[in-house]
């Protein structure tokens, strides 16, 4: 009888076979990933995951190992039961790049991604070729390169290497990125071979990209605008692909304009390159150019504002590599009947540009073509903003379109100003070697503007599921879907609201938005139920609290019933920067309750008219800002205003 039961269960043990292995990937450092396997076998199956120094993954039990990539490293699963049967996982390599994830899409899949494009080369004759392509994948992706649209036998890596070029080497080369998902082309790339001795410059690269977008619309005092909404939209997500690490914010007090310039400072180093780019209401006086803020005064003074040569001021004292400011604001002269200021502009430092949307005591413009509107210098900004050229050839590409437009014809010219000592690019590659560690400070800093919160299930005492996730549409507004994942056997004609606790503006509800921008701006989740929009987060000075209203109706009482849960997410995105806080206020903030005192006599307290064109579909819109109404003033050997000193303290700390 012993026998019998022995052999029965020598029949029922299985080899352990497995399904699915794990893939190798390529992603950059600090990425969460997850590597898998699913294997079959009889009874409970037991998992450990190794490394490729034979070493237990701590924690490394389950079919699924997560971990944050922090050095390529080989993994294996082993799979074993309970009748002593083993069987081993294959290999997998997990590739980490040591650079920048910011411009990965925001709901990345796995799809290749190309982080590094090749660059042009012009090689010495005998010299060595080497073409570089990176790209991050789930699975790892297979490279393949071409030269002249011709496909290069075991040319089939990251980095395409010729140790002694020659003349048939010359010609234009791409690359393939594909995995199973997608595949993706590099830009061509033109190799020339040339003889001479002649040393070649090395490549301009970056040690890390910045950029800072404010856009202003919504004015308590003075003509509301629309176009900034799209032109930091768009432009941020080219900026991303070009590599830059994005803070876009909209409607900022001159406080919070103040705050975020300087959070945006603390990213900056030597290397670095930054971008600071502002679409709203401004002016200039005195050869310096002023932004104004949402809840600048009617009239307003410079001590409303925010002064840009400042903002310029501060990115040098960094050691920027580059320094870019474009401003696509009006230049009108204000105040012009008083004696100039003596003050000049602060003289910039090498590797610095300005791009003005328009010349001196000019006006720009925004085009409001229904629901979509955007000013015309960053409407054409927009089109060439990824070429791969001196920052300035671009600006020139831009100021040639705009001046073609008929709309703007001796209206509004692009007027350029830099002092650039290198052909430096906005599309030049981030080469961190070196400075790999001030890197990862400032990761940490960005993100703690771009921090979004977790997707989470809501389950229902009615048996309905819920699932609330979230998404950022700029970096101080956020949207906030809710999804009904399954329904109660005793719930029909289920559906959802979301509000929040505080409550939080909605910037973008106001007289004027049409649905065609929403549209643009507002795409819904997928299959989402309900969307919130979540604005001005910078003034949010406790946790937010999502409220979840689920409504039904009960299949046996036939009663419409009400069930509400909350999701307290913290302090999401710009939220976190407390930018309501800024820590160098104080001087300034006196020094500004004087100069308003000393000048305010020869301020007119009358309204002005709003400064806008009138009707028709595709007629440009003024950005002019509202001045004071010119009034006769006593002409002395004094400047009107006078604000050198008080740069001293617009300072900056880390």
């Amino acid at each position: 009888m012993t026998g019998s039961r022995t052999k029965a269960c020598r029949i029922m043990i299985s080899e352990i076979v497995i399904v699915s292995h794990p893939v190798s990937v390529s992603v950059p450092v600090n990425y969460r990933v997850t590597l898998s396997v699913r294997a079959e076998g009889t009874g409970i199956l037991n998992y450990q995951w190794f490394t490729d120094d034979e070493m237990e993954v701590l924690g490394g039990t389950n079919a699924d190992l997560i971990i944050n990539a922090k050095k390529t490293q080989l993994y294996v699963c082993r799979v074993n039961d309970h009748f002593c049967n083993c069987v081993f996982s294959e290999w997998v390599k997990v590739k980490v790049w040591d650079m920048d994830k910011s411009g990965l899409p925001l709901h990345w899949q796995g799809e290749p991604h190309i982080a590094v494009n090749p660059e042009p080369q012009t090689v010495r004759h005998g010299a060595k070729l080497t073409l570089r392509c990176v790209a991050f994948g789930v699975p790892t992706p297979h490279y393949q390169w071409y030269r002249n649209g011709q496909l290069l036998v075991d040319m089939t890596g990251d980095t395409l290497q010729i140790d002694c070029a020659t003349a048939e080497h010359r010609g234009s080369y791409l690359c393939s990125v594909s995995n199973v998902l997608e595949e993706r082309w590099t830009e061509p790339v033109e190799v020339d071979i040339v003889q001479t001795d002649q040393l070649l410059p090395a490549a301009l690269t970056a040690t890390d990209k910045v950029a800072l977008l404010i856009g202003n619309l919504n004015y308590s005092n003075h003509p509301g605008l629309m176009a900034p909404i799209m032109d930091v939209h768009k432009l941020a997500n080219l900026l991303q692909q070009l590599g830059f690490r994005v803070v876009s914010l909209l409607d900022l007090t001159r406080e919070e304009m103040l705050a975020a310039i300087e959070k945006f400072n603390q990213l900056l180093d030597r290397g670095v390159y930054g971008l600071f780019y502002y679409a709203g209401h401004g002016y200039e006086r005195a050869g310096r150019n002023y932004l104004v803020a949402v809840d600048a005064p009617q009239p307003y003074q410079p001590e409303n504002c925010v002064c840009v040569q400042r903002v310029m001021h501060s990115m040098q004292q960094r050691q920027t590599a580059l320094s870019v400011i474009l401003l696509d604001t009006c230049r009108k002269w204000y105040n012009q009947d008083c004696i100039p200021s003596v003050i000049m502009p602060l003289k910039p430092s090498g590797n610095t540009v300005y791009g003005y949307g328009t010349c001196e005591d000019a006006e720009a413009f925004e085009v409001q073509d229904g629901g979509k509107s955007t000013g015309i210098f960053t409407k054409y900004l927009n089109k060439y903003i990824l070429h791969s050229e001196k920052v300035t050839h671009v600006l020139e590409k831009v100021s040639e379109d705009l001046g073609k437009d008929p709309l703007i014809t001796g209206k509004q010219a692009v007027e350029i100003k830099h002092t650039l000592k290198e052909p430096r690019s906005l599309a030049d590659p981030v080469r961190a070697t070196g400075h790999t560690r001030e890197l990862h400070l400032r990761d940490a800093c960005w993100r703690q503007a771009n921090e979004l919160p977790k997707k989470k299930r809501l389950m229902f005492l009615c048996g309905v599921e819920v699932q609330v996730s979230f998404s950022a549409l700029f970096s101080n507004v956020l949207m906030a879907f809710a999804t009904i994942k399954a329904t109660g056997r005793r719930t029909q004609d289920c559906t959802v609201t979301l509000s929040s606790v505080p409550p939080m503006e909605d910037i973008f509800s106001g007289p004027g938005r049409s649905e065609e921008m929403d549209s643009l701006l507002f795409k819904t989740s997928d299959n989402s139920d309900c969307a919130l929009r979540l604005c001005a987060l910078q003034r949010l000075k406790e946790s937010l609290v999502i409220k979840v209203d689920l409504h039904y109706t009960h299949t046996d009482s036939k009663l419409r019933h009400t069930e509400s849960q909350q999701l307290d997410i913290g302090k999401p995105l710009v939220a976190s920067c407390k930018l309501y806080r800024r820590r160098s206020h104080a001087t300034t903030d006196k020094k500004c309750e004087g100069a308003s005192a000393q000048t305010i006599g020869n301020i007119s307290s009358s309204r002005p008219l709003l400064h806008q064109t009138l009707a028709g579909p595709c007629r440009p819109f003024t950005r002019k800002a509202e001045c004071a109404a010119k009034v006769p003033v006593t002409r002395s050997n004094e400047p009107e205003e006078n604000d050198e000193n008080e740069l001293q303290d617009f300072t900056f700390q880390c």
